[in-house]
Order: C-alpha cells, then sequence, then structure tokens
C-alpha cells in the first residue's frame, strides 16, 4: 500500500537517527517540530523540520507512566529535559515548544498533567492529542482503525473522512507480556523486561506472551464490532515482534497492516502534529 510505503520511508529515516545524537546543526531561523511522548516503559523526543523531516530522536527507559497516566511526574520532568538538552546540543538552537499524546479517553486531568511536564522542562506545550491519532497522521489515514498497543494499554481509533468517529482504551499492553513472562520463567518482572527487550525475535518468548496478544485482538475485535472498519493498522512498542502483526490477522481474519519501527509511529506523529517554534 502506498500509505504504508510514505510511512516506512519516515520511520527508517528516524529509526536512523534514535539515540545517535548526530550533530546538524540548524540555520537560525528555521521553524521546527518537537514531539513527546510520555509511555509506560520510555519517554521519546523527536523533533522534524517543517517538512516533517526528522531531525533528531532519542529516547529514555523510564518508569514514569502507568496504564496511560503519569504517575512519576518528577522522573517524567527529568528525562524530558535531559533529551530536550541533548536534541539542542545537536541542532544547536533553544526548543521553545512541543506537543504531547495520551491515550484516548484519558483527556481530562492527565491531558493537563502531560502539558505540564512539557512546560517544566522548558518548553510552551502546543497541543495534546490522543495517541492512535498521532499515529494516523503517520499513515496520512483517512479511513480505517488504528490500534496502538503501548507498554500499559490498547488504544483503538476509528477515522472516518480524516475525522475520528470512535476511540477506546483497554489497560492490557507490553507490561502484562512481562507480568506473563515473569510468571512463566519465575524470574523478576525487571528481568524479564530487559529479557523481552533483548529477544524481540524470540518464538519462545512470543508462544508465552501469545495469549495476552490474542486478548488484544479480542479486545480489537469487540470495538470494530461496534465501529467497523478497514483497514487495520498497528503500531506501538508492544507490538514490535515479528510474529505480532501474523497473529492478529489470524485472530481477526481480516488484513492487518503494520510499518517499520512501529514503537516511533506515535511520537513521529506527534511531531508531526504539532506546531513550529524555535529560537
Amino acid at each position: 500500500m502506498d500509505i504504508l510505503q510514505t510511512a516506512n520511508e519516515r520511520m527508517e529515516q528516524l529509526a536512523t537517527l534514535m539515540n545517535k545524537d548526530i550533530e546538524q546543526k540548524i540555520p537560525a531561523g528555521e521553524k521546527v517540530k518537537v514531539g513527546v511522548d510520555l509511555g509506560t516503559s520510555s519517554i521519546v523526543f523527536v523533533v522534524l523540520d517543517e517538512n516533517n523531516v526528522p531531525l533528531f530522536g532519542a529516547f529514555e527507559f523510564a518508569d514514569a507512566v502507568r496504564d496511560g497516566l503519569v504517575v512519576n511526574y518528577r522522573e517524567s520532568v527529568e528525562v524530558v529535559t535531559r533529551l530536550k538538552n541533548r536534541a539542542e546540543k545537536c541542532l544547536g538552537i533553544s526548543l521553545t515548544h512541543a506537543s504531547g499524546a495520551i491515550p484516548p479517553g484519558t483527556v481530562g486531568n492527565n491531558k493537563k498533567v502531560v502539558a505540564n511536564v512539557i512546560e517544566s522542562a522548558g518548553m510552551e506545550a502546543l497541543y495534546t492529542i490522543d495517541e492512535p491519532t498521532a499515529a494516523a497522521a503517520v499513515l496520512d489515514l483517512q479511513n480505517g482503525a488504528v490500534v496502538d498497543v503501548g507498554g500499559g494499554t490498547t488504544g483503538i481509533s476509528v477515522f472516518e473522512n480524516g475525522e475520528v468517529i470512535y476511540t477506546a482504551d483497554e489497560p492490557t499492553g507490553g507490561t502484562h507480556m512481562t507480568l506473563v513472562l515473569a510468571g512463566y520463567y519465575g524470574v523478576p518482572v525487571e528481568e524479564a523486561e530487559k529479557n523481552k527487550r533483548a529477544q524481540k525475535d524470540s518464538s519462545e518468548h512470543f508462544s508465552v506472551m501469545r495469549p495476552v496478544v490474542e486478548k488484544m485482538a479480542e479486545i480489537t475485535r469487540v470495538h470494530l464490532e461496534k465501529s467497523p472498519s478497514e483497514p487495520l493498522y498497528i503500531v506501538g512498542g508492544a507490538s514490535a515482534y515479528s510474529q505480532f502483526k501474523d497473529t492478529f490477522e489470524s485472530y481477526l481474519k481480516m488484513p492487518v497492516f503494520q510499518p517499520n519501527y512501529p514503537q516511533y509511529v506515535t511520537p513521529l506523529g506527534i511531531a508531526m502534529s504539532s506546531g513550529s517554534g524555535n529560537l
């Protein structure tokens, strides 16, 4: 699909920069877009130029968010500040504006908290959008559904003519996959998480986690019954397994599409949806 090809090109560009701290000085006065993704297991910071070309990307693992809600405000601010400083050093500019995102259905107080984290890190918070909508920006999706599988939640958004017509968020994600691994192998959760990250292509690990992935697929099926839509796209860090998409397709009995580097789709979309501004 052309839409997936374009998304994959963007993802490849961003993945090449991720945590490389490559210096490329930006001319004075050039506008940039900044996206901050506060995730359950990591915080990602992305800078784009006005044409949505990635200029900088970095992340740190962090235990700042749980079930889509910011639970460690101080750590979140500290991590975002460090990532911002790294970006400014590489690009030679001061970053003054950024946007963030939240799981669908948690707009209230959490939306304000995400904005406060950005502002406490020294930037003006421009927009806070829901995560699947950010992902849809990368896909340039007009009609279809996006399932964003994060560390703590699975978010679903259905689009019609470029507008969100249905959203849902369920507390099942990568953390639950980690818990299953920890229980199966009899190891601490922290060790299971490290092993999960280090062995993304392990068939043995995925066979243990498959019931959790099938639960995510069942969650998706239930919500798509309420608001049927195709095509279906899967993004999010917890979906970054070679067998994940095939499991969804087998369970749902429908085509499922997944861009490369699904863990970076939402951060890229947040930045794409952001306004421009720097000094």
